[in-house]
This record gives C-alpha cells, sequence and structure tokens, in this order.
C-alpha cells in the first residue's frame, strides 16, 4: 500500500506516487520517459518515444465520440530539482520522499514535483479509465526539460498533432484559467579571472532562509534574491575594509528566486573584529528592508581560521561586485492594457551565481509577453557583460502565447467551471513560461487552454499539492472533456 492509496481520486493519486518514486530531474529523463512508453505498450495503444524523450500517446475517442474533434493533452515529465541545505536526497538516483498531512502532500527535505507531476497523473488515470470516462480522441504529449528551457516541445515533431483543440496541464492555482504566457530564454554572463595566493583568516559569509519561488509565477511577490543580496554585500564590505574572494556561489536553478548564498573571503588578522561587526550591521539593513516578505532571512558569517587560499586578483574582484551590481533583476514591467491590468510584463531572475578557477558566472531567466522587450532586455545584459571584458550567451529562447478573445475552450471551460462550483473562475495570463507558447506557433490556428490544482511553493522545498484541489480539477478535466461531443 502506498501513502497515498487511500487518496481520492484514487487513480491519479496512484500514478502520481508511481511517477514520484521515478528520478526525474531535468536532463535525467530517460526512467520516466521508459515509464510512459512502457505504460503505452502494456495498453496496446499508438505511440512514439522521439530522440528527446518526448512521449507521444494516441487514445481513440470512446463510444459516441468517434466524429468529435481530437484533443491534445500535455504536460511535463522533468521536474526542479531543490533541496534543504541538511538533505542527503541525490535527485539522480533517489526517488521523492512523499508523505500527506490534513490537506497537503509534500516532500521530505526536497521539491516535491507536482510540478508538472500531477499533469502526468492527471493523463494516466483518464486513459486508464477506458469508456467510464468519455472523451473524444486523444493526442497526449509529454515532454521533457521543460525547466530548462523547453528543449523537448521545441525538438517535438508535431506533424503527427492532429488536434486543433489543447489543454496544457502546467499550472498551480486552482480556479485560474490561463490564456496566455510570457516567453524567455535563459541568459548566461560570463568573465573571466585570475587568481593569486593569499593568507589572513578565512570567513564563510552565508545568506539563507529566503522565501525563493518560481522566477515566472511569484516574481511579483519581490521576495529577496540571495544573489543580489549577496552583490550588495559585497559592494558594502569593499567600502569599509579590505578583503579577498576565494569561494562565491548562490542559487541551484535560473527558474527558481535564489534562497541561499555563500562566499569564503580572506581578510588580514588586523581587520577581522571589524569585518564581523560590518556584517552585523548589513545584516539589520537588509533584514529591515525585507521586513514585510522575509521574515527568516540569516546573514550570518563563520571564522574558519588562519589560512592559504588561491583567491581572485582585486581587478578582477571589483569587475565580479560591480556586475553583480549592476544587473537588473526582477519585474521590469507591468502591463498597463486593461484585460491584462496587474500582469507582469517583463521581468528577469538571477537565480545561479558561480565562481570557477578561471571565471565566474550569472545565469539568469528572462520573460515576458512582448518579444521586442525580451531581447532589449537580453542585449542589456550582454552590454554590461562585454562592456567589462566578459561574454554574454543565450540558450532556451522560447516563444509566447498570445491571447485570443474568441476562444472556443476559455468560454466553454469557464461555463463548466461555474456549473460544477457555482461561482466563475478567474480568466487571465500568467507571468511564467508555458509550452503553450511553443505549441501555440507549432500548431496555429489552434485554441489553447491551461489549468491545474492548487500547488504552493512550487521550485522550493515548500512545495506543497492541496488534495481537495486535485479532487475538483479532476472534476473539472473530465467535465470538459464529455463537452466536447459534437
Amino acid at each position: 500500500m502506498g501513502k497515498l492509496s487511500e487518496l481520492e481520486p484514487r487513480k491519479v493519486f496512484e500514478f502520481f506516487e508511481e511517477i514520484s518514486g521515478i528520478p526525474r530531474g531535468s536532463g535525467n529523463m530517460e526512467g520516466i520517459s521508459s515509464y510512459l512508453e512502457n505504460f503505452a505498450k502494456d495498453r496496446g495503444l499508438e505511440h512514439v518515444r522521439d530522440e528527446l524523450n518526448n512521449v507521444f500517446i494516441k487514445v481513440p475517442a470512446t463510444k459516441g465520440y468517434e466524429d468529435s474533434p481530437a484533443v491534445l493533452l500535455q504536460g511535463h515529465m522533468d521536474m526542479v530539482c531543490e533541496k534543504t541545505s541538511q538533505s542527503r536526497h541525490d535527485f539522480k538516483k533517489d526517488g521523492i520522499d512523499i508523505d500527506h498531512m490534513d490537506n497537503e502532500i509534500f516532500a521530505r527535505g526536497t521539491t516535491l514535483g507536482a510540478d508538472d507531476g500531477i499533469a502526468l497523473a492527471y493523463i494516466l488515470a483518464l486513459i486508464d479509465s477506458g469508456e467510464e470516462t468519455p472523451h473524444p480522441s486523444l493526442e497526449c504529449l509529454f515532454t521533457t526539460d521543460e525547466e530548462t528551457g523547453m528543449e523537448g516541445v521545441k525538438g517535438f515533431d508535431f506533424s503527427s498533432v492532429s488536434a486543433r483543440n489543447v489543454i496544457n496541464l502546467d499550472s498551480e492555482d486552482e480556479g485560474v484559467i490561463y490564456v496566455s504566457c510570457a516567453g524567455g530564454l535563459r541568459g548566461t554572463l560570463r568573465i573571466p579571472v585570475k587568481r593569486f595566493d593569499v593568507s589572513g583568516i578565512m570567513y564563510n559569509v552565508v545568506i539563507s532562509g529566503l522565501h525563493g519561488g518560481h522566477s515566472g509565477d511569484m516574481i511579483d511577490r519581490y521576495y529577496a534574491n540571495a544573489i543580489i543580496i549577496m552583490g550588495r554585500l559585497l559592494h558594502f564590505l569593499s567600502t569599509k575594509t579590505a578583503f579577498h574572494i576565494s569561494k562565491l556561489q548562490g542559487g541551484l536553478m535560473d527558474n527558481a528566486i535564489p534562497r541561499e548564498a555563500n562566499c569564503r573571503l580572506i581578510v588580514s588578522p588586523a581587520h577581522s573584529k571589524d569585518f564581523e561587526m560590518l556584517i552585523e550591521e548589513f545584516e539589520k539593513t537588509i533584514k529591515n528592508e525585507f521586513s514585510a516578505n522575509e521574515k527568516n532571512m540569516m546573514i550570518y558569517c563563520e571564522c574558519l581560521g588562519e589560512s592559504t587560499e588561491n583567491v581572485v586578483k582585486p581587478r578582477l574582484q571589483s569587475r565580479m561586485i560591480f556586475l553583480m551590481n549592476t544587473v537588473p533583476d526582477g519585474v521590469q514591467n507591468m502591463c498597463v492594457d486593461e484585460k491584462q491590468k496587474g500582469l507582469v510584463k517583463t521581468s528577469l531572475n538571477f537565480g545561479i551565481m558561480r565562481l570557477r578557477d578561471d571565471h565566474f558566472t550569472l545565469e539568469a531567466s528572462l520573460r515576458s509577453s512582448v518579444s521586442s522587450e525580451k531581447y532589449a532586455l537580453s542585449d542589456k545584459l550582454k552590454f554590461l557583460a562585454e562592456g567589462i571584458g566578459g561574454t554574454y550567451e543565450v540558450k532556451g529562447d522560447y516563444p509566447a502565447w498570445e491571447y485570443n478573445e474568441d476562444s472556443k475552450l476559455m468560454k466553454l471551460s469557464s461555463d463548466i467551471y461555474k456549473e460544477l462550483f457555482g461561482y466563475n473562475p478567474v480568466i487571465k495570463g500568467i507571468h511564467a513560461g508555458l509550452e503553450c507558447g511553443v505549441i501555440y506557433h507549432a500548431l496555429k490556428p489552434v485554441d489553447v487552454i491551461s489549468f491545474g490544482p492548487q500547488i504552493n511553493g512550487a521550485h522550493t522545498p515548500k512545495e506543497k499539492l492541496s488534495i481537495t484541489s486535485v479532487q475538483k480539477t479532476w472534476d473539472f478535466f473530465l467535465r470538459i472533456l464529455e463537452n466536447m461531443k459534437q
């Protein structure tokens, strides 16, 4: 018996628990792709597994729906792999340690992977229900590496897709039907460094306890970015005392707001006491600045004693600190038109910082519903990097999904939601990037909606999935398909 075996809808949670036992971080898709391929083989369903490990399964219509237009159901296999500093979980080989309490499913010490494992569970449970659940013919697309640039869906051959109605199940707010999304790209700034040996007192400087979160959906909550805060701390210290940087890192994923950063510095013995007082002073200032939304922030230093370390040369260290303090971060522009008022139009998140032996990198996730703004922001990063002797690289560019005010799926799903639950759903765009943008451009003219159950804290170890919301969304999902009879 699984930990979720008593929960309803039973089949959905059974599949979700099975999926959670398969390591499926971005770039590690073999196991989950094989699982989906075997699922289709065992049921005699027409299917394709491509070279990117995308899996495409065709399911015949149930009785009476043979003449109804096909529907494409879509979700992604991979998950963001974040964990607490205490966790020993190995995402490459360990399944997720899931459990539930009250109305929430959670993981112990790691991200849960409900983003987007619950989509897979919904679709597999639907297929497995057979004639019990009426539906048109289904074309089910399970994609890889969505979280690292949507490489799976971008490389998929859509010539085999006949459906022009699309339901994407990669949303995290129950009661919201999404009808547009931002496009995005990943930008990496890199500057060369040179080193030399210095002796002194070694300190480990830590920033931790930040909220973190999804860099698209949660960027407008203005949570602190540990990388940006570290840049400010290093600049503050540089105006007060001398130090040398040996190690510097922060964040794990470009699309997750970084919760932690740490730095190892060498300080002369004569300045060590002043250094510790400066850290305390800075912590008080920043905690006051973010007092409304970062209740658990900690900034502290650990004295590691005397040491000789290979550190960054002063001129190049100054360039690193300059870059960390001049890169834009967070919300850049908001939508002002009435239909999308209150929606973030353009943003970026610096999610990864690494200092290697010979170079320093910052990696950012850029998003915008307007492609010209996305590329203008990317150009700004390029100018900054090249202006101080560095380089800039773009990866994972994906398009926006444009709003269609004449969407029949939007009207149908909205009417069904009100009929089922007695109130209107929220119809809106989302600043996060969804694969709907790629699908929209590959299949247009096409009608697309996106929805899902309530997931809180996605992309963080605090991720939780609402049990009652899974049931509501399941009922909603089935009723939409039932009403697509022609």
